[in-house]
């Protein structure tokens, strides 16, 4: 039992001595910790917000412990940002300690104030001494300032027009029989759940360099280099009510949805001579839903994409459509997509496939020309349009078929060269060399608003399928 005694209190000398070498702190000044990045830049949010938090890593890359006196933030931007290390919140830190081929987090996090320009740039140093040396990380991040609407309601005409965008929060809501007018470059940034609502008209001024955007209010990328850009379910959507008319929508992107664009039609009103809502070189992108359900409405679309969502694209239940020089294609990225990309209902009175609503409104009356129908899933819901109003004409499209009375001159089965690759979170539905919709499109079926594309390039006398004109320059 003695030797037995003496051999554990051995043993616990010896580790306790290899303990304090092992602990033992490096006073070298070459000895210094190491970082993931010289700059942490946080990247573009809006003033008077707290922003994502953003981190790096401190490494030790040492055989010894290292003891960092002191971690602060200097600059008169300082005060601006918000530090968090190795889990502990704080303006200034001393004698942090990090183990011997070890590391730690540093999380940062900002909000900054509001000022009267568009964008101020903020930066700040991030200051680590260490055995009687200092090493630096620059904090970076640029403010954009914003005008904020909380649960507007427009009651008379009006015109948003302001150089910094606005950030939408419950909802905007145009009430009959009001205009809203969006100027060129107008940027509206919806919040959760928010909304827009309307009842009146609205009307889109976007021009090829000056775009209205419709999107959530999240900035910078969600991870890595994935843009919150391509995040579907960011806010609630747009929603045309019955007693909207009259809506056009020029060059403006809507994105970010999560039901995306929907119309109920005024089951009184006479479609045939002026649709619900216009659509001229449009995106409607990344809803969790549809990015367009239209219900007895009416609705054009000239030059325009529907693209990426996770229950097909576009909804037409009744009504009349028109659809030219469309680009519809489906490669959303986070559920397997649920629907075909373009789906009819209240088609016709077949009992078996008509989807008939029983309104005893007029079926669906709608043309498709001169555009691309591809993607993941089917692309369309009724591949047999025998005895309906719903007609294809020089449109490419996924499924592997033939013509008939209600497709004419379609190209079949064909991929279009989409510039996508879903797989490295790239989309962009132009097209690249050698794709079958290059100098395909019937010329007499162009629309004469869409003689140019969204990018502003003319569509010239042999013009291409979809919403966007091939481009050697493009690949």
């Amino acid at each position: 039992m003695k030797l037995i005694l003496k051999i554990t209190t051995f043993i616990l000398a010896v580790c306790a001595l290899c303990g304090c070498i092992e602990d033992g702190f490096t006073s070298s000044p070459s000895d210094q910790p190491a970082f993931s990045v010289d700059t942490l830049a946080i990247g573009d949010v809006f003033t008077g917000e707290l922003t994502p938090t953003r981190r790096f890593v401190v490494h030790n890359r040492h055989s010894k412990a290292l003891s960092i006196s002191d971690i602060s933030l200097a600059g008169d931007d300082a005060p601006y940002f918000h530090l968090n290390v190795d889990g502990i919140s704080g303006k200034t830190f001393s004698n942090v300690e990090i183990r011997p081929n070890d590391s730690i987090f540093v999380f940062v996090e900002a909000r900054l104030p509001e000022t009267d320009a568009l964008r101020t740039d903020f930066g700040a140093d991030l200051n680590f001494s260490t055995n009687s040396r200092v090493s630096t990380v620059r904090i970076t991040a640029s403010g954009i300032n914003a005008v904020r609407l909380n649960a507007r309601e427009f009651t008379a005409d009006t015109r948003l027009e302001q150089e910094k965008p606005y950030i939408v929060y419950d909802s905007l809501v145009v009430a009959p029989g009001v205009m809203l007018s969006l100027a060129p470059g107008t940027r509206l940034c919806f919040h959760d759940k928010a909304s827009l609502i309307v009842r009146g008209t609205l009307v889109s001024e976007g021009t090829p360099d000056r775009q209205v955007i419709m999107a959530g209010d999240r900035t910078g990328n969600v991870v890595g280099d994935i843009s919150f850009d391509i995040m579907s379910r960011q806010w609630s959507g747009v929603f045309f009510a019955e007693t909207s008319k009259d809506n056009r929508l020029a060059n403006t992107v809507i994105r970010n949805t999560v039901d995306g664009v929907t119309l109920i039609g005024d089951t009184l009103a006479d479609y045939s001579q002026q649709p619900q809502l216009y659509l001229l070189n449009c995106r409607l992108q990344n809803s969790g839903g549809l990015v367009l359900s239209a219900y007895h409405s009416a609705v054009t679309a000239h030059g325009s994409e529907f693209s990426d969502a996770s229950q097909g694209l576009v909804y037409l239940q009744g009504g009349r459509h028109d659809f030219a020089q469309c680009t519809f294609s489906n490669n959303y990225l986070f559920t397997a997509v649920g629907g075909p990309a373009i789906q009819f209902a209240h088609i016709s009175a077949d009992p078996k496939t008509g989807l008939d609503d029983g309104s005893g409104l007029p079926y669906i009356a709608a043309e498709f020309s001169n555009s691309i129908v591809y993607g993941l899933g089917t692309d369309i819901s009724h591949g047999d349009l025998a005895g309906t109003s719903v007609f294809f004409r020089s449109c490419l499209l996924k499924s592997k078929g033939s013509d008939d009375d209600n497709f004419i001159a379609c190209i079949w089965d064909k991929d279009p060269l989409f510039r996508t690759v879903r797989l490295d979170y790239f989309f962009d539905y132009r097209l690249k060399e050698g794709s079958p919709a290059i100098g395909a499109a019937n010329p007499e079926l162009v629309p004469a608003d869409c003689a140019t594309d969204g990018y502003g390039i003319p569509r010239g006398s042999a013009p291409d399928l979809g919403a966007y004109v091939y481009t050697q320059s493009e690949q």
